[in-house]
């Protein structure tokens, strides 16, 4: 499997969670109750997952390849991918602090809730559509094949090394759970978590 190929298998468990999260939050845009927990609980998924191992593997390993090899971090898409990078961290972190205002009793912070969690969601969409469809294409080109096993093995360390062991599991199951937890509308609350 190209280095490339575990990038977009990861953002096929990205967009199960954002998926997730629109659901949510149409349903919180609704007037629904929705467990401000599982804004919270979105938000962990994507600092330890999309964030913490997924975008590490990109911008420590990934990108900084394709720069050693002539792209730029300064203009092109390099630097397009970094800024929305940190466009979703901005999201994520609002999001993070609406739900937890919600959570707190705040219902005044539902509609922050909803605008950060539809911003978060649109923006990676888009931002996975470009990478699948223009940056990885161009990774494959410019990297050159003798560089392709060194790309694995740093994705390996930053799972391995970096994120831990078992943590990609943990998300997975994270991303299951938010998935059943978003589709169901009188569904009692996951195992552990209370509404």
């Amino acid at each position: 499997m190209k280095a490339t190929e575990i990038l977009s298998s990861e953002h096929r468990v990205i967009e199960r969670v954002i998926a997730a999260l629109e659901q949510a939050s149409g349903r919180l845009e609704a007037g629904e109750d929705v467990r401000p927990g599982f804004f919270l609980d979105s938000a962990g998924f994507v600092r330890g997952f999309a964030d913490g191992c997924h975008h590490l593997k990109e911008e420590q390993v990934l990108f900084r390849t394709m720069v050693d090899n002539g792209m730029s971090t300064e203009q092109g898409p390099v630097a397009a991918m970094l800024y929305e990078h940190e466009q979703g961290r901005g999201y994520i972190r609002r999001l993070r602090e609406a739900a937890a205002r919600l959570q707190d009793g705040d219902r005044s912070a539902a509609p922050e809730v909803v605008s950060n969690a539809r911003g978060y969601a649109s923006l990676l969409r888009q931002h996975i559509l470009k990478e699948d469809h223009v940056l990885f294409p161009m990774a494959e080109q410019v990297i050159p094949a003798a560089e392709h096993e060194a790309v694995f093995e740093g994705f390996e360390r930053v799972e391995h090394e970096e994120t831990g062991e078992g943590v990609h599991e943990k998300y997975l199951a994270l991303a299951e759970a938010l998935e059943k937890e978003a589709a169901f509308k009188d569904e009692p609350a996951l195992p552990g978590r209370e509404r």
